[in-house]
Order: structure tokens, then C-alpha cells, then sequence
């Protein structure tokens, strides 16, 4: 890829079959993006947690589950590698990775990531078809779950740790999130979260003159 990535933009499915195996990337738009070169702790505890609710719940259905790295053709310019993804059509697996849009999309957000699979990624699942994402962030430990409303994404509802996800495309699928968000190590100093459970002195003293 050191050569080729030079051009930066202008990229396709042939120019990235062609790049070493031991190097990932993803192109959007034809614009290569180089992915993370290993997932932190956090980061896996939560793909193989996810995964394994997941694929228990898929099961003896049609639909398969897949994990990253695994590639996504979604167009001869896009090609993505979701965390997780679930596909229903099984026409579209090929021996080396499969093509068109999968039913479901999972990505595990991270702060050198986060920007891409929000903007860019979010776009061309919505243009390619897919007609659920979910966003999960492993702190604050959030999933947010997204459906295709036409050709944008509505947000159906953020679940948090504690709480059970509901899948609008599997209204059966019930993910504890609180197994997913065991996480293996604890949040930096400052990066926990503050809430808020009383209101402001001033607030509560106009309640009060009521």
C-alpha cells in the first residue's frame, strides 16, 4: 500500500486486493483510510461480547453472523470492515468476503475512529442500503441504535450499561448490555462520567416559592 497511498484518493476493490495482507484499511469514496493497528482491551471485550449474544441469538436462522476483519464490498470504491456485521442474504458471502449491504452493522467507537464511523461510514451505509447500525462507545458505555428512514438514519433509542437493547430489524434479539460492558479496564481519571441527580440549588428554590 506505501506506494499507492501517495495518490491518497482515487482508490478501488482492485488497488486493495493488492495490498499487503498484514496492513488494514478501509477506502470510502475511494479515499483510503488506515485503521487502527490493534484494538485496545476495552475495545475487543466488547466485540466478543456483543458477537456472542449475537451469534446465540442468530442460530439456527438464516441470517450469519460475521466479526472484523472481514471485508465489506459495498461498492467498487467502498469497501468497509464493520466490528460486526449480520447478513441475510447469503448470496452475498463470498470465500473472501462478501458483497452489497449486510442487514445489520456494528461499530465500536473509539476516539481515533469516532469521527470516520460517525460522518463518512454513517453516509455510505445509509447510500448502500444497510438497514440498521449500531454505534457502540465502550466509555461512557453507550450503544446507540440507528434504523434506515429513507436515506438517512433515525436514532431509535441510546442504551446504556445497564439496560437491555432491542433491535428494531429483530424485534426477539434482547442484548444485556450490562455482560457487554464488563469492561476488563477501568476509565482513566477524568474520564468518568458525572450525573447530575438533584437539581441546581437555584432551580430548587424557585420550585419551592410555588
Amino acid at each position: 500500500m506505501s506506494e499507492a497511498a501517495r495518490r491518497l484518493e482515487g482508490f478501488n476493490w482492485a488497488d486493495y486486493r493488492s495490498w499487503p495482507d498484514d496492513e488494514r484499511w478501509e477506502i470510502v469514496g475511494g479515499r483510503a483510510y488506515a485503521m487502527s493497528p490493534s484494538p485496545g482491551a476495552n475495545h475487543q471485550a466488547v466485540q466478543l461480547a456483543l458477537g456472542l449474544q449475537l451469534g446465540a441469538f442468530l442460530k439456527g436462522r438464516r441470517c450469519r453472523l460475521f466479526t472484523a476483519p472481514f471485508d465489506v464490498k459495498l461498492s467498487d470504491q467502498d469497501v468497509v470492515q464493520p466490528d460486526l456485521l449480520v447478513v441475510c442474504d447469503r448470496n452475498q458471502i463470498k470465500s473472501s468476503h462478501m458483497e452489497g449491504a449486510p442487514t445489520l452493522v456494528v461499530e465500536i467507537l473509539s476516539n481515533s475512529t469516532a469521527l470516520l464511523d460517525r460522518t463518512a461510514k454513517m453516509e455510505l451505509y445509509a447510500r448502500a442500503g444497510v438497514k440498521e447500525v449500531w454505534l457502540a462507545t465502550p466509555w461512557p458505555s453507550l450503544v446507540e441504535v440507528y434504523r434506515l428512514d429513507g436515506k438517512t438514519y433515525r436514532l431509535v433509542k441510546a442504551y446504556k450499561k445497564d439496560d437491555v437493547l432491542r433491535s428494531p430489524r429483530f424485534p426477539k434479539l434482547r442484548v444485556n448490555l450490562a455482560e457487554v460492558f464488563d469492561l476488563p479496564v477501568p476509565p482513566e481519571k477524568g474520564q468518568e462520567q458525572l450525573v447530575v441527580r438533584e437539581p441546581p440549588p437555584a432551580y430548587a428554590s424557585r420550585r419551592s416559592r410555588h
